[in-house]
């Protein structure tokens, strides 16, 4: 169904991953494009469950808008184990100025397909989204 916004659809792919990064952990991080020829969000790289939080950064074009999400483990101050599915959207200030307002517009929408993410952020620069940031966030 597309966004009444934006008129991007998600494709159930990115449904179909996402649940199966919740629930099975099968994926440590989803990568998500906008296809502007075909206006849909599709699956641009699937992180696996060894891989870590610096993969999902590398992986993430310079100069390109994106949206991922993060099976974050971490340890609370209390020293207990932690698991949460933090949603980012990644818009550079390089970035070209329509890629930037389609996922801007697309962003909420898309967001609610994803149901069970705990934690969301919003990055122009990489250091808006470091791992210590993530994590302050997923902890409070």
């Amino acid at each position: 169904m597309a966004n009444a916004s934006s008129g991007i659809a998600v494709g159930d792919e990115c449904k179909m991953k996402f649940l199966e990064l919740k629930a099975k952990r099968n994926y440590r991080f989803i990568v998500f494009k906008i296809e502007e020829t075909s206006y849909q969000v599709v699956v641009e790289k699937l992180g696996q469950p060894n891989e870590k939080y610096d993969d999902l950064v590398a992986c993430l074009p310079p100069n390109e808008c994106r949206y991922a999400v993060f099976d974050l483990d971490f340890t609370t101050n209390e020293n207990c184990q932690k698991s949460k599915i933090v949603f980012i959207a990644r818009a550079p200030d390089s970035s070209r100025v329509r890629s930037k307002m389609v996922y801007a517009s697309s962003k909420d929408r898309f967001r609610k397909e994803l149901d069970g993410v705990q934690v969301e952020l919003q990055a122009t620069d990489l250091s808006e989204m470091s791992y210590d940031i993530v994590k302050e966030r997923a902890i409070s």
